[in-house]
């Protein structure tokens, strides 16, 4: 009896965190977004009126900033994925003795907060920065050409930031490729394009979705990087539920907000994971 219960009792830590810190908020947070403010009351007090209507407001007021959060958060995934892959795949084959540097390298950032991550891009960006003369010199930009405050910047930086998350489950998975497989593959006259479309993508394909997943779903949810990166027209969805919580004091609409974003990224993500054929990483 004491083995039966014995796995349970090892779960206990982990949902009691996962209930207290997790689930409750949850709760919390759906009963304030059917909430609505009391009558002549002072900012910051609602009381609970289950107005479902509030999610239908929500949207319907910040549809732009939903559709670009999901916009930037698609265009720096794939980014991340192109520039990703080719480095996982050469610090799988192509690194030698030198592999455990070049990982060390990839997660380097995480050794500096997220914040100056993102505000040493914003210099980089800058004119005060070595890329915009550059450009200039090179005649890419003109002159009264500016990168910071832009969706450019604001995409470049979501790409930076999120490249590790990447970087580490596409290198996780190819590393798991036998090297004979692409031999043989060679062997049977497979050039190295069919190789790499027949092979060594489909084997791949785990790391890819798990990478693209750790990467658009923050992604997403993101506003530090629109923050400091953008404008006030280059807003995401999290910029608004920053402000909601903190400046104007609307809770309703903030755990609203919250809601429909979770909603649309968990919807999103089934789509894509029954899609990539791979259900079982649910």
């Amino acid at each position: 009896m004491g083995k039966i219960r014995t796995p349970y009792l090892l779960l206990l830590p982990g949902f009691a965190f996962l209930f207290t810190f997790f689930i409750l908020p949850i709760i919390n947070l759906a009963q304030t977004s059917t909430q609505t403010k009391i009558a002549g009351g002072d900012t910051g007090q609602y009381e609970q009126t289950l107005r479902f209507a509030n999610y239908v407001d929500a949207f319907v007021d910040n549809k732009e900033q939903f559709g670009r959060s999901f916009l930037y958060a698609i265009i720096a995934t794939v980014l991340a994925l192109a520039i990703a892959y080719p480095l996982a795949y050469a610090i799988a084959f192509k690194s030698g003795k030198y592999k455990n540097v070049l990982l060390v390298l990839v997660v380097a950032p995480f050794f500096t907060s997220f914040l100056l991550r993102t505000i040493a891009w914003k210099q980089i960006l800058g004119e005060e920065g070595f890329l915009v003369p550059t450009l200039r010199t090179l005649g890419i930009i003109s002159e009264n050409t500016t990168l910071t405050s832009t969706s450019f910047a604001v995409v470049m930086g979501m790409t930076y930031n999120f490249l590790p998350f990447m970087t580490l489950p596409l290198y996780a998975s190819i590393d798991r490729i036998d090297p004979r497989t692409l031999e043989a593959s060679g062997d049977l006259y497979a050039n190295g394009y069919t190789t790499f479309r027949k092979v060594t993508l489909p084997l791949s394909m785990p790391g890819v979705v798990a990478g693209t997943l750790l990467t658009f779903i923050p992604a997403a949810g993101d506003y530090v990087n629109a923050a400091i990166l953008g404008n006030p027209n280059t807003k995401m969805l999290g910029n608004v539920i920053e402000s909601r919580y903190f400046k104007i004091v609307d809770y309703p609409t903030a755990a609203a907000l919250s809601f429909t974003l979770m909603a649309a990224i968990l919807i999103l993500v089934t789509l894509y994971i029954r899609k990539a054929g791979t259900e079982e990483l649910v």
